[in-house]
């Protein structure tokens, strides 16, 4: 991989950590975050979002866990880039992880009106204090972190990897900590088939009080092949609003759809902005949909917008490269509308798994 590509990968990796450390400087007293709006107040205002912090009298383990478990897995990227900032990262994980395990509670407990019903955590936060402790884990080697994961760990199955629930994600990076294999390619002679399918087989060396997460692992991925439903264009469809963040956190466990997502579909349409010669023109997104300041230089209210720039069946003006949409339907339709934000409505859950599948493919088998 080119190098001016790799940089550019840490680069944005290291934008989004600046913002977390910037939210988790007054830890372990509170931890800042920014809740997205509820259906009705997006609906209303299309315009800035609330700033709200979370504290031991006002708790959310779940935010708290899952910024945790970002700083953590960062830090492993900037260990041999940066071993300065690399610490800190995991300073500030190991301190979020224990303010979220400490003052236990649901971030949309307190939060409701502002993330609710769209962001309401249903998952509880059991399974991001788990995802937290197993990339703190990943990253420290510290078996303290391992054996938290495996004494929290929940029973239940689940078929969806997802902005909520964490579950799966943990699940196959554990197997990892048992199986100790190396995930070479997809071919069915391979350690990454062995590790999923066929676990056991495996040599030893791994952590055998980890061996629960392997059969978990393989239960979801079972799970998710044969038994959900597909469109008529082979793509797996798991909910009507933004059906994408399903697939594309699959692809980050096992590559597939991929192709699917950038054209190869009925309709011939990339659901990736700026990718191929189809792609989404009216995507539900305000930077996206509204004029730059250069263009339009005088200030508009809230509502002011909504008939020149949200209804209007004009291309947005700035094209959002890169930024995945909910994607199609359960007949493989799409409808390229602004207020279908089921369909059209871009998000960094949908975003960020992909480029771990792509990222994975490039290194694997070349550009």
């Amino acid at each position: 991989m080119p190098n001016q590509v790799v940089d550019n990968v840490h680069e944005a990796i290291r934008w989004a950590t600046d913002y977390l450390l910037k939210a988790s400087a007054q830890l372990p007293h509170a931890l800042y975050v920014q809740p997205t709006t509820s259906a009705g107040y997006g609906q209303r205002i299309w315009t800035l979002h609330e700033r709200c912090t979370r504290s031991p009298s006002d708790p959310g383990s779940d935010v708290a866990g899952e910024t945790a478990a970002a700083l953590a897995a960062s830090s492993r990227v900037f260990k041999h880039l940066d071993a300065h900032y690399s610490k800190t990262l995991l300073e500030t994980a190991e301190k979020a992880f224990n303010f979220a395990n400490r003052h236990r509670a649901k971030y949309s407990d307190s939060l409701h009106s502002a993330v609710c019903l769209f962001y309401c955590s249903y998952s509880g936060y059991l399974d991001e204090l788990q995802w937290a402790a197993a990339w703190l884990y990943q990253a420290t080697k510290n078996s303290s972190y391992l054996q938290y994961a495996i004494s929290t760990a929940a029973e239940n199955d689940c078929d969806a990897f997802s902005w909520d629930n964490k579950l799966p994600g943990t699940r196959v990076l554990l197997s990892r900590v048992y199986l100790h294999c190396f995930f070479t390619n997809l071919e069915t002679n391979s350690p990454f088939f062995h590790s999923i399918f066929e676990y056991s087989l495996v040599a030893d060396g791994g952590d055998k009080s980890a061996a629960r997460f392997g059969e978990e692992a393989k239960r979801y991925i079972c799970s998710v092949l044969p038994n959900l439903q597909y469109t008529p264009g082979g793509l797996m469809y798991k909910m009507n609003a933004t059906n994408l963040q399903y697939v594309t956190t699959s692809t980050f466990l096992f590559t597939a759809y991929i192709n699917y997502i950038l054209g190869d579909n009925p309709k011939g349409m990339s659901y990736m902005v700026g990718y191929g010669e189809k792609y989404p023109q009216r995507i539900h997104h305000r930077g996206s949909s509204l004029p730059s300041l250069q263009q339009k230089s005088k200030p508009f209210g809230c509502g002011d917008a909504f008939q020149s720039y949200y209804y209007t069946s004009e291309p947005n003006p700035n094209i959002l490269i890169g930024a995945v949409v909910g994607g199609a339907n359960h007949d493989d339709e799409f409808c390229d509308d602004r207020d279908n934000y089921a369909q059209s409505e871009p998000a960094t859950y949908i975003n960020a798994p992909l480029v771990g599948s792509l990222a994975y493919l490039a290194a694997s088998f070349g550009s």
